[in-house]
């Protein structure tokens, strides 16, 4: 179980990382309402999972999550560039999360 609370954990990472954008500084209602709301669940369940997962490999896997849903979800609707170095660099971030768990 604590595993599926990191995964969701980092997936809501992804929501309220991607969602700060359209608070435009905390003046919109309804994003910041999902931003901070996705913010709080997922540090919710990131601290449930680290009752039992060491803290180096859940913080690792939870920050990896981010940075690579992030960049997809910037990527894909965003409007961010989409140029190799890049996706080379989100690579390296997966092969040692995945050297890391």
């Amino acid at each position: 179980m604590d595993w599926i609370n990191l995964i969701i954990a980092g997936l809501l990472e992804v929501v309220w990382a991607s969602s700060l954008k359209y608070t435009e500084g905390f003046t919109k209602p309804i994003p910041s309402l999902i931003t901070i709301a996705s913010l709080a669940a997922s540090f919710i369940l990131l601290a449930q999972a680290l009752k039992t997962l060491p803290v180096g490999t859940g913080y690792a896997v939870w920050t990896g999550i981010s940075v690579v849903g992030t960049a997809i979800i910037g990527s894909l609707f965003l409007g961010e560039s989409r140029d190799l170095p890049r996706f080379i660099c989100i690579s390296l971030i997966v092969l040692g999360i995945r050297a890391t768990a």
